[in-house]
């Protein structure tokens, strides 16, 4: 099956470039290799044959800068969000009117995943209408565990997300695999109030019964929000993370 993969890289990686004001995040390098690459890298392995990403701050300069560098087989649209400033739900739908295949990968230029991830998102398949999130179920081993957005599952489906659930049995790893409900669901919540956060699409979908979870085990990733994180990506990807 066809599959397009989704990139956000709009935000202002403000909490990165804290520490250096010029760095934009999604070409920071990470173990010598920038995010971006990274990312595409993770759409080629899981299955996508074309990548749109959604760019917003500093746009024209990191468009430019992928362009370059990336020498991979995939077809690259970079679309722009004007409303950068709203949350990323905003550029999840941004991006609606590029993806024609049934399924897509979403993910975000900040996020690493090890081949195995990738390769287990390959073999996921969304519920129909709906939306399958990658997850980590060791808790006790999240970097930064108070930054991370906690999920609740039941019965392998997602019930409740937030970064601020007090019952949760599983973490967001930012890699979804979903159909175009998702986008359905994120315009109803950007109707309601102007603004839509990725987690409050997904959160609608859990209400449904359409959001399934899929376990990573013993798979890497992190998330890259601060110099900190980056750090730690970098020493376990230095130290072979799988």
């Amino acid at each position: 099956m066809r599959r397009t993969g989704v990139v956000l890289a709009a935000g202002f990686g403000s909490r990165l470039r804290a520490d250096d004001p010029g760095r934009l995040k999604p070409l920071a390098e990470v173990a010598g290799r920038p995010l971006m690459l990274r990312t595409l890298s993770t759409l080629e392995r899981a299955g996508c044959d074309r990548v749109v990403i959604v760019v917003g701050f500093e746009g024209e300069r990191i468009a430019a800068a992928v362009r370059d560098a990336y020498e991979g087989p995939l077809p690259l649209t970079f679309v722009e969000n004007a409303r950068y400033d709203l949350a990323n739900g905003v550029s999840v739908l941004t991006a609606r009117d590029e993806v024609t295949s049934p399924e897509f990968v979403l993910t975000m230029a900040d996020h690493v995943f090890s081949d195995r991830v990738a390769d287990l998102a390959k073999a996921t398949q969304p519920p129909d209408r709906g939306a399958a999130l990658l997850v980590d179920r060791r808790i006790d081993k999240v970097f930064d565990l108070d930054d991370a957005t906690k999920v609740r599952t039941e019965g392998g489906r997602i019930v409740e997300i937030g970064k601020h659930l007090s019952n949760y049995d599983a973490v967001d790893t930012g890699l979804f695999v979903a159909t175009d409900g998702l986008f359905d669901a994120l315009d109803a919540v950007y109707a309601a109030r102007g603004d839509a956060s990725l987690s409050e699409g997904i959160a609608a979908l859990a209400r449904e019964g359409r959001m399934r979870a899929v376990d990573i085990g013993d798979g890497f990733w992190q998330d890259v929000d601060t110099p900190e994180m980056l750090a730690h990506a970098e020493m376990r990807l230095r130290s072979g993370a799988q």
